[in-house]
């Protein structure tokens, strides 16, 4: 191994997929496996195997078709986990099996019910099952930012002989400061030596994430657990694009350090992980926040124009970021479009590239000039998405006496056309009853939110929805349009799709 070089594991379809109303479904993950790969991310935690068939189908997917990265599933220090965790990432040409168990004694005493010596044993033979699928087998101290120092060496110690080339030691809580960190990793950088690789997982509870990360890499640590756009459990997790760039940019501090990150795919990354989760970065967010390069401060406009290092210490174009970047029009060619299709990241077959382009021709003809970003929530809904069980037809809507709204709709099922009206409190409420009378399906709304994509009065509406049908666990739509209204709808369809097809998967 090159001592010199941080491996980068990216956990957004773990971790990240964990942030509430970021769930996505197979052909979402596998997009976003994709372009972590041309990212140049080193290890990608496609999932949790044993968490539910979808994450074990996702996984297998992603192992099946992401052939220059190393896949890893994530898994609990019990062999049904473990299982699942190998026969998940089998068909991967590099694969891993990441498990774990807490050894914080408040974790031991509360929550495992289990003595010490109890986990250490239990951690062992974890490595030593999971090794008979693969040889890559990594092994996380859960919580241990708060783990007792002499005894994570003493696991650390057991899992490294039983045949663990990782330790990751996560600050699960996000609780320590950069300082604790670097103490902690140091310890554990000179106990361990070449051994194995010692990793870091910090979270963000109190906006320390990625300082502990760059301290633990000072420190020793070869391997930084991350993801895109912090996404993950309450307050996130540490931002792949702030550890990269914080590495690249500070190299005279850093140095011989480096990671094989391809910074110019940060910004499509994030992009492409913002439309599909529908969770936009804070504007103010470093690196991939929309405000990130803005200066209103004269003072800050008038360095800018004179010398953009006066106040802009990364390139915009450097993560790859096109400023006001005006596409394409309806005037434009298919191979035009190929073209700016492959360098926003996305390589579709011939079919999908026609249907692709005909669909642009039509958001051309509706909206005077064309984004980037337009493209992207194009391409990302039409064609990274599941299969169409309920597709919205058409829709109409008017406004009724006393707040009240209707709502008609047609809905092509099962290759019958069924057509129905509601009223509700609201347009967007109407919709919603409407389309659960058709499908004799009741959802409960937990979230609406609606953006728009790009700039001007036309711009795209993209809507996020997260639902609950049947008292199941929520499922998240999508639904983009120039009308507000359809873009709710087909969010809406989005979500009963999604939970017809993991109902029947379940089955």
């Amino acid at each position: 191994m090159d001592n010199n070089k941080i491996i980068i594991f990216d956990t957004t379809l773990r971790d990240g997929e964990q942030s509430p109303g970021a769930s996505m479904n197979t052909e979402e993950k596998l997009r976003i496996a994709l372009q972590l790969e041309r990212l140049g991310v080193d290890v990608m935690e496609a999932g949790f195997a044993a968490a539910s068939p979808g994450d074990f189908d996702a996984i297998t997917q992603i192992a099946k078709q992401a052939s220059n990265i190393r896949i890893c599933s994530l898994a609990r220090a019990v062999e049904r986990d473990i299982k699942a965790a190998g026969e998940a990432v089998a068909p991967a040409n590099k694969k891993r099996i990441h498990t774990f168990i807490a050894t914080s004694p408040i974790h031991m005493e509360y929550k495992l019910k289990m003595k010490p010596d109890e986990v250490i044993k239990r951690a062992v033979n974890a490595v030593k099952y999971a090794k008979t699928f693969c040889d890559d087998v990594e092994f996380s101290c859960e919580d241990a930012g708060r783990t007792d120092i002499v005894f994570m060496k003493e696991i650390c110690d057991a899992v490294i002989e039983a045949g663990a080339g990782t330790i990751n030691l996560p600050d699960t809580v996000g609780y320590r400061l950069p300082t604790e960190i670097g103490e902690m990793i140091k310890q554990m950088v000179e106990f361990v030596k070449a051994r194995a690789i010692v990793s870091v997982h910090n979270h963000n509870d109190l906006g320390l994430a990625t300082a502990n990360s760059l301290a633990a890499i000072m420190a020793g640590a070869r391997q930084v657990e991350c993801t895109l756009n912090g996404l993950g459990e309450r307050a996130g997790n540490a931002s792949l694009e702030e550890i990269v760039m914080a590495i690249k940019t500070r190299h005279d501090i850093f140095a011989p350090l480096y990671t094989d990150i391809i910074c110019k795919e940060i910004y499509p990354s994030s992009r492409m992980v913002a439309s599909i989760t529908g969770i936009e970065p804070q504007p103010n967010k470093a690196i991939v926040g929309k405000n990130a390069f803005a200066h209103e401060s004269g003072i800050h406009q008038d360095g800018v124009l004179k010398h953009k290092e006066t106040y802009e210490i990364i390139s915009a174009e450097s993560i790859g970021l096109e400023r006001n970047s005006l596409v394409l029009g309806k005037h434009s060619g298919r191979h035009a479009f190929k073209d700016k299709l492959a360098s926003l990241g996305f390589e579709l077959n011939n079919d999908a590239l026609n249907e692709a382009f005909d669909k642009f021709k039509e958001l051309a003809d509706k909206k005077k000039e064309v984004f980037d970003d337009d493209i992207r929530a194009l391409v990302t809904s039409e064609f990274i998405k599941i299969p169409e069980i309920y597709e919205i037809v058409t829709l109409g809507q008017s406004n009724c006496n006393k707040g009240l709204a209707s709502a008609s709709v047609t809905i092509k099922f099962d290759n019958e056309l069924i057509s129905d009206a509601a009223l509700g409190n609201g347009t967007v409420d109407a919709i919603f009853k409407v389309i659960d009378r058709i499908s004799g399906i009741n959802g409960l709304l937990k979230d609406y939110k609606v953006n728009a994509v790009s700039q001007g009065k036309d711009a795209l509406a993209s809507v996020v929805v997260k639902v609950e049908f049947d008292e199941q666990n929520a499922v998240i739509g999508h639904g983009l349009d120039i009308d507000t209204m359809m873009a709710s709808a087909k969010a809406y369809v989005g979500a009963l799709n999604s939970y017809v097809r993991i109902k029947n998967l379940n089955r």
